[in-house]
């Protein structure tokens, strides 16, 4: 299996598509395009044939842009990275982080694929693919992009762990388009194996991302609240809000390609049996605080109370995040 891998050595199961599967799906685009492009030219001309030969020409010209060249660019920016071939293929575009791309991915890919596919015949795409160790074609170097196979076994994806459920929706006024692209993909790296790091390797790197998260946010941290389950919050709120923007909805768990979405939230209360020195226990999810202290019992004074619980909570184990003071 493919997979990036970040400095930390740290995998992100993104699966990158193959350049056989990637030809296909364009030869399948373009077919469809030819095929609407023709259909268009021979109406076109039964309807200026009255027109001089430099009108013509320019209403050709025009077609051809709008139809070879708008046409996969809007088609990619409203199905957020599946055009027909790569539905047919199981494969998607998406930003290097993960997410779904924007309209300026799809232009700046289309802009670039007019000279490395259209004018070239697919000769410099093929061989950029060849030589690009995640099988990226110019226009995926210039606009940030990459193309993963969707149709990939569900029990091999990585898991985003969600954030404690007394964090959930509390940074939903927080400013996150200075974040750039990298430190997303970075954090959501570090959320998916921060158990397979050692505990102080860990809790120095959840560190240094929550404090370049704050840095391009301009608001600091919570005070008392574990980095790490800082990250998982902000990176909710992210992911909700790419899926209110892409889908419409009020959707809080939908995620990148390969992460997953919000658990229901656990009864809050103090860790389970057999956690791992150094954390506190999620509803699943494991959070390191800082080495050599114990697990927090109380949350802090900025932070809401987790709600009390019913009869019927009380009967079962606490398996929740013990909020820390």
């Amino acid at each position: 299996m493919s997979e990036l891998v970040t400095g930390e050595a740290v995998a992100l199961e993104l699966r990158p598509a193959k350049l056989p599967s990637r030809v296909l799906a364009v030869l399948l685009d373009l077919v469809v395009a030819v095929a609407a492009y023709v259909a268009v030219t021979i109406a076109l001309v039964a309807s200026t044939a009255a027109l001089d030969e430099a009108a013509q020409m320019a209403v050709s010209i025009a077609a051809f842009l709008l139809l070879l060249v708008g046409g996969p660019i809007a088609v990619e920016t409203l199905s957020h990275g599946r055009s027909l071939g790569k539905l047919a293929c199981g494969l998607r575009v998406v930003r290097d982080d993960g997410g779904p791309i924007r309209f300026r991915h799809a232009l700046v890919r289309g802009a670039v694929g007019v000279v490395e596919i259209l004018m070239t015949f697919g000769v410099v795409a093929c061989i950029a693919s060849l030589v690009s160790a995640r099988g990226r074609r110019l226009g995926d170097v210039f606009a940030g992009t990459l193309v993963v196979r969707e149709r990939i076994p569900a029990g091999h994806t990585s898991f985003v762990p969600p954030p404690p459920p007394w964090l959930s929706g509390r940074f939903s006024g927080l400013d996150l388009s200075g974040v750039p692209d990298g430190l997303w993909l970075a954090v959501r790296q570090y959320l998916t194996r921060m158990q397979q790091l050692d505990p102080q390797v860990g809790w120095a790197m959840a560190e240094r991302l929550a404090a370049e998260v704050a840095e391009r946010t301009g608001a600091p941290a919570p005070h008392g609240v574990p980095p790490a389950a800082f990250l998982a919050a902000v990176v909710q709120e992210r992911q909700a809000r790419e899926a209110r923007r892409a889908f419409g909805g009020a959707a809080a768990g939908a995620g990148p390609i390969g992460g997953a979405g919000v658990h229901p939230a656990g009864v809050p209360g103090g860790g389970g049996p057999g956690m791992p020195y150094g954390s506190v226990q999620a509803s699943g999810p494991v959070y390191p605080v800082a080495p050599h202290s114990s697990a927090p019992s109380a949350a802090p004074a900025n932070v809401p109370a987790p709600p009390p619980l019913r009869d019927a909570d009380a009967e079962r184990p606490a398996t929740g995040f013990a909020p820390p003071a």
